[in-house]
């Protein structure tokens, strides 16, 4: 059997009118969005919302909204033609690949669309021309903390452009990597809180062979780097075994962990162990947690997390 070729859409209407179409017909619709530049991870999500829904679209936007001043936009790598390519490679391809130039974009007003959010030294990037965006989505705890330290912007930008995302093309189910652990569950509170009728699939996080988590950014990582930044991954291998061995002291694990990535020449963001559900601190593990880690190597900044499933309830 010939790949299936997805039908590409780039205009808000038509994409609405697809999906309706879909819906009539008794279809139910699976959402994955991404920023393009695709990965076997990507390809992960696209295999899982085959399982939730007949026919599957894949949104490719570059969200500006969730870049700050300091992060070039510009840079992000890109490549559309090799995106449809991948998806075409996966058995039961997509059906429809929504590529919309500018969803912030309203119409012929030139006012300036940068709106101060946190303070006023801190601004979107968004600036897009058209009548100016100024209506953000923020999920207000699960934003604050982990990437949201270092990040200020990034969740009220990833919380807005997919509930954009939904609005437009109307998913029934929609799948995110929880490699992105703080993105997934912000998006599933979103969806709680404001009565998405969305059912929010978390996908495992997809790994190298050599264990590195799969990012679009790995791209980016000299070969000493790459090879260096393989101790995220067995650090949380490492904190991980500890804690099934009984060392449930949080800060323990933690400096296990930053020690490990340390000495093999990475720059800590964060190392946290947080609850599952509402990514609060824990300074001893007596239930669910992740343990979610932010380090640059050179000038790329990866992410990874593990969840540990212990039932315990040990104080040491």
């Amino acid at each position: 059997m010939a790949p299936k070729e997805p039908l590409v859409i780039s205009n808000k209407d038509e994409m609405r009118k697809w999906s309706r179409a879909m819906r009539c017909q008794g279809k139910v619709i699976g959402l994955v969005p991404t920023m393009g530049y695709l990965h076997e991870g990507h390809l992960t999500l696209v295999r899982e919302a085959h399982k939730h829904a007949n026919v599957i679209a894949v949104s490719i936007y570059v969200n500006p909204g969730q870049f700050s001043p300091n992060e070039d936009l510009s840079t992000y790598p890109s490549d559309f033609d090799g995106d449809i390519r991948k998806l075409m490679s996966v058995p039961g391809g997509v059906d429809v690949v929504f590529h919309p130039h500018n969803l912030y974009d309203y119409g012929n007003d030139k006012r300036n669309s940068n709106v101060a959010i946190e303070s006023d030294k801190t601004v979107s990037c968004v600036d897009q021309g058209g009548f100016g965006h100024e209506t953000w989505v923020r999920v207000e705890n699960l934003q604050k903390g982990l990437c949201g330290n270092s990040r200020p912007i990034f969740f009220r930008g990833v919380a807005t452009i997919v509930t954009k995302l939904f609005n437009i093309v109307e998913p029934d189910v929609a799948v995110f990597g929880k490699k992105d652990y703080q993105q997934w569950r912000i998006i599933q509170r979103m969806v709680r809180d404001l009565d998405f009728s969305i059912k929010i699939v978390g996908s495992e996080i997809t790994r190298e062979d050599d264990g590195l988590a799969m990012s679009s950014r790995n791209v980016r990582l000299s070969m000493k780097d790459r090879q260096n930044a393989l101790s995220i991954n067995k650090s949380l291998l490492k904190a991980k075994s500890a804690a099934a061995d009984g060392q449930v002291h949080s800060e323990k694990l933690r400096n296990l962990v930053i020690q490990c990535i340390t000495e093999a020449g990475g720059q800590i963001d964060y190392v946290e162990i947080v609850d599952q559900e509402n990514l609060e601190k824990v300074e001893f593990i007596n239930g669910p947690v992740v343990l979610c880690v932010a380090a640059w190597f050179g000038k790329v900044r990866l992410i990874d997390n593990m969840e540990i499933n212990l039932k315990m309830d040990v104080r040491k």
